[in-house]
């Protein structure tokens, strides 16, 4: 199972540079730094389609089309198409060794199923102009794989798991859904470019009552930019969208928070707390930063850097914790028996 662990580890490596990468290419702008798909003007790469690239730029000098964009994002198409021929071999290895503890091949199949689609909505994020419902899709599709990989790890190296009660595994896996929502409007408020919409905190615009378009803010099946009816959409939608995450994010917080305190009553579930609550504490902090410093780019890179590693750290606490009924201590028994019984007399 050597070279099998090794290539999971590797994809989870791989993974991990292709979703930060990604959300770099899309925050700077470049997510049409070639307009077809797969090549680049129809060529393997820009170096060889240069030529094209420049009279583009030449033509629309603030357009997205520009040789630095270009190469972005191609880097990240080849790393995207490195991580599936990776994740291929992972299944494959998977299914041979389906009768060993710990290969989990059906996994490994939902993995191939959702690098196939991600390439899909890879092509259509260009093809379409980067429509929000599909760059947020592609998004959620990139930390499925991330979160799915992590998973598949944690499986194969047969990491130990620890018994806790039902309500505390049952709060992690509520904590995980939340999250997995915040993480979706968080998407969405960057695929609408909607990030700098609030630009104080904790209030909006001065309100902690903003002004909002809520209708047109979510309406999903739209072009970039604009309303359904092919209006430019307001900046009362764009309020709406941006509050909605802060909103989000109080929820999500508010749960993973309780999550990693009851974490930390136990010696057996400290270390998942711990590592819990500094993720926790660092997305926080980048969240505000990037409000109160107007997005800058690294900033708002690591915010989804930070997203990536809250996802693995809630699939490791989700694999670690195993919900059954605990023993009720003999102290506690006979308290219990004692009280049954002056009820009676």
């Amino acid at each position: 199972m050597t070279a099998y662990r090794r290539l999971i580890l590797l994809a989870l490596a791989l993974t991990t540079l292709v979703v930060v990468f990604g959300a770099y290419v899309r925050l700077s702008d470049a997510g049409l730094g070639c307009p077809d798909w797969p090549g680049c003007y129809g060529q393997v790469s820009p170096h060889h389609a240069a030529d094209e690239i420049r009279d583009t730029h030449a033509a629309d000098p603030q357009g997205p089309v520009s040789l630095q964009k270009a190469w972005k994002e191609m880097i990240h198409r080849y790393l995207a198409a490195s991580l599936g021929l990776l994740i291929v071999a992972i299944a494959v290895l998977a299914w041979r060794r389906r009768g060993t503890a710990g290969a989990s091949p059906r996994i490994a199949a939902a993995l191939v199923a959702v690098v196939i689609f991600q390439g899909l909505l890879g092509k259509w994020t260009v093809t379409l102009l980067l429509k929000p419902a599909i760059v947020t899709a592609h998004l959620l599709g990139g930390l499925t794989t991330l979160a799915l990989l992590a998973w598949l790890a944690l499986r194969v190296h047969a990491l130990p798991r620890v018994a806790v009660s039902r309500r505390l595994a049952g709060l992690a896996r509520a904590a995980f859904i939340l999250l997995a929502l915040q993480i979706a409007l968080g998407g969405w408020t960057s695929t609408n470019y909607a990030a700098l919409a609030c630009t104080d905190f904790p209030t909006c615009q001065g309100s902690f009552q903003p002004a909002a378009d809520y209708a047109n803010a979510f309406h999903v099946v739209r072009e970039l930019g604009m309303t359904a009816d092919g209006e430019a959409l307001p900046l009362a939608a764009l309020t709406a969208i941006h509050w909605s995450h802060r909103i989000g994010a109080l929820l999500a917080a508010t749960a993973l928070l309780a999550l990693g305190c009851a974490l930390l009553r136990r010696t057996a579930t400290r270390r998942f707390g711990v590592v819990l609550l500094a993720a926790l504490a660092a997305q926080l902090a980048l969240g505000i930063a990037n409000v109160t410093s107007s997005l800058p780019l690294p900033l708002a890179v690591a915010h989804n850097a930070g997203a990536a590693a809250l996802v693995m750290v809630m699939v490791w606490i989700n694999h670690g914790l195993r919900g059954t009924r605990l023993p009720v201590p003999a102290a506690q028994r006979r308290a219990g028996h004692a009280g049954r019984e002056s009820s009676y007399a």
